[in-house]
């Protein structure tokens, strides 16, 4: 009887400790959960890679199955972090917590928060406190991008080397043939020489072409131009002559310069192997050379017979169409120039021409200009700090100087100044080409701007005319008399503003010209007045 009282006592007691060990198990189990928890609070995370919170209070959940949470809000530059503990039972700010497993904080991205939201959970102690910007995805993505990308890469690789070791070859075997006294196969030549006159659209890889070694066959024929720093020729291109017969291609435009000059051929040269600054209505240029026996830089271009646009005005009369092909191609030649993309909408650095008159633009065959002599040219690159933009200098022809660089107060902390210096001086231009036009009624002898200036007036006297004065080239009242005119007039007088500020743009005013297409159609056409023939030596006097 004393043995079961003895194993009853035993067996109670035991049975209480276990359930005593129970309770404190479960208590353990209860622990609740370490956060961070701020609310609200400004921080200069940027939203990529790993941030902390910057929190400085840790609080006890208030509830067991409480989990870390941080939320990171971008509104309108206004960033925030918000931690908090909360239960993923329950919908926080709408959104159910799935990610409440994780032993990190790992941001996900929510839309339709109204701001740029990022949330994140886990249930460790103060994991909210280091988040995460789905580092670990970014460089998934990255490398499935390069696995992906290695297969066109080699086969690129493959292709270039392909294409170099085939012109490697074929310049050998021109080279060989050459050596031999074989005339030289056109294939082997017709990048290099294109027929503008034919047409400009035929042009294509020239600018890319190395003559560094191998100078090409050409042979000097007539002085037709001489500036400031160098000397234009017409010259031919020296192959067989049933290439010269089939094709046609033989004339081109050389530009000499001096060893002294090499800055000026450095500079154009630079300006005109930009792939970016083809152009119909921009002057085709082929290649480069140094000719070091005869100790001259060479620029080589195609070829215009009517040559430029003063010599052109001072022996044409021009009729409406004639203005009309001559003003909108002008325009558009200097939008070009000042644009930051290509017709195809690829970027490229906009460029000041900073020389923009009648003698530095050509008449092409048809009746349209292109732009030449960018000897003063400037490449508008946003790297370009002030001290350098400074550097350049009060350039160009005083005749066509705009007011703030005749006063050198261009603004060298915009670069749209040089362009508004560039719209001046071609509104000058669209007016001498007015001046010479059947549409405005009498037509006098051509005279240029500021006509009653001497022949070349220095940048003084300009001063007095243009800032003094606020002179300007007289528009009579009988030139508005034509519609066209009128517009044309119009936008002149928009762009020798004293304002910088206040001109149009050189786009603007092409697209004046282009909406003027109905009055040109309307036009009775007529062959322009012509006083000598076509081909004429172009002194460029003012440079």
């Amino acid at each position: 009887m004393e043995l079961l009282r003895f194993s009853a006592f035993w067996c109670g007691t035991i049975l209480f400790a276990s359930l005593l060990l129970e309770e404190v198990e479960s208590n353990i189990m209860k622990v609740r959960r370490l956060c961070k928890f701020c609310d609200v609070r400004k921080t200069n995370c940027t939203g990529k890679g790993s941030c902390k919170v910057e929190c400085d209070i840790t609080s006890i959940c208030p509830n067991d199955d409480d989990v870390c949470v941080s939320i990171w809000r971008n509104n309108d530059d206004n960033i925030t972090f918000d931690t908090v503990c909360h239960s993923p039972s329950q919908k926080l700010y709408g959104l159910v917590l799935e990610d409440y497993n994780n032993s990190k904080c790992e941001m996900k991205e929510r839309k339709g928060m109204g701001s740029q939201f990022f949330i994140c959970s886990c249930s460790q102690d103060e994991c909210n406190e280091q988040i995460f910007f789905n580092s670990n995805m970014d460089s998934q993505v990255v490398a499935v991008i390069l696995v992906s990308l290695v297969p066109l890469l080699v086969m690129a690789v493959f292709v270039i080397t392909s294409f170099y070791v085939y012109r490697v070859y074929r310049q050998r075997q021109a080279s060989s043939r050459r050596k031999k006294g074989a005339p030289m196969d056109f294939s082997d030549a017709r990048a290099i020489m294109i027929d503008d006159e034919g047409s400009d659209s035929s042009s294509t890889h020239a600018n890319n072409l190395n003559h560094n070694t191998e100078l090409l066959p050409i042979e000097l024929e007539t002085l037709v131009g001489k500036g400031r720093f160098a000397e234009v020729y017409k010259a031919k291109l020296k192959q067989g002559s049933s290439v010269s017969e089939e094709q046609g291609f033989e004339t081109v435009a050389i530009k000499i310069f001096s060893y002294e000059e090499y800055a000026s051929w450095k500079n154009e040269k630079e300006i005109f192997s930009d792939a970016d600054l083809r152009h119909e209505n921009v002057l085709h240029f082929l290649t480069a050379e140094e000719r070091k026996v005869q100790r001259q830089y060479w620029l080589i271009t195609a070829y215009h017979p009517r040559g430029n646009l003063q010599e052109y005005l001072i022996h044409h009369i021009v009729d409406w169409h004639d203005l009309w092909m001559l003003g909108s191609s002008l325009t558009e030649g200097v939008a070009h120039l000042h644009s930051d993309h290509t017709l195809c909408g690829r970027y490229k650095i906009p460029i000041a021409h900073r020389d923009i008159k009648s003698s530095n633009i050509l008449v092409k065959s048809d009746l349209t200009c292109c732009l030449c002599d960018f000897g003063l040219a400037l490449r508008l690159d946003n790297t370009l700090s002030v001290d350098e933009l400074a550097n350049s200098g009060q350039v160009g022809t005083a005749r066509y100087m705009a007011p703030e660089v005749l006063e050198s107060r261009i603004n060298l902390e915009n670069i749209e100044s040089f362009k508004q210096a560039d719209v001046y001086s071609m509104a000058l231009v669209l007016w001498e080409i007015i001046s010479r036009c059947t549409a405005i009624g009498e037509v006098k002898e051509y005279v240029p701007p500021f006509g009653n200036l001497r022949e070349h007036p220095c940048v003084e006297s300009m001063k007095d005319s243009v800032l003094r004065d606020r002179g300007r080239p007289e528009i009579p009242n009988s030139w508005i008399n034509h519609p066209g005119i009128q517009i044309v007039c119009a936008s002149i007088d928009d762009c020798w503003d004293h304002d910088p500020e206040a001109r149009l743009t050189a786009q603007c005013v092409a697209e004046r010209f282009n909406d003027m297409d109905y009055l040109d159609k309307l036009s009775d056409r007529s062959d322009s007045e012509e006083k000598i023939p076509e081909e004429i030596l172009v002194v460029d006097d003012e440079k």
